[in-house]
């Protein structure tokens, strides 16, 4: 977690959200492949909302750091930069892989959520 503002508190604290909830959007999605009653448009609003949080929190991060003119670790910078392209990622393969787009939300879903717990694992200041 960065520290020194209030910004960087809730920059840590925030991203439990952006875990939590791609995690749940992956595992909704994941499971919507398999059962119909699942499919709905709440799971394409919650899942939009769970990736939304990640340019949240990337603009936390990016204020945080500035704001504080913190030296921040490299690879914890990567991962929500990396989770943020994949969001975009993502979202261009919709239609291509439209036969296959729970799947794709899903793993998807997950993958960002590994990145999230992954960042939150590198001590952020270097």
């Amino acid at each position: 977690m960065i520290l020194g503002s209030a910004v960087g508190e809730f920059h840590g604290q925030f991203a439990w959200v952006v875990i939590i909830s791609n995690g749940a959007a992956g595992v909704w999605a994941m499971a919507a492949n398999w059962l119909e009653s699942l499919r709905s448009r709440s799971l394409w609003i919650f899942t939009a909302a769970a990736e939304a949080t990640i340019l949240v929190q990337v603009i936390l991060g990016v204020v945080a750091m500035t704001g504080d003119d913190l030296e921040v670790e490299q690879f914890h910078m990567f991962y929500g930069f990396i989770a943020l392209v994949s969001v975009g990622l993502i979202y261009s393969y919709r239609h291509q892989l439209a036969e296959w787009r729970y799947l794709l939300y899903g793993g998807g879903g997950l993958f960002l959520m590994g990145l999230g717990i992954r960042a939150m694992t590198i001590q952020p200041l270097g």
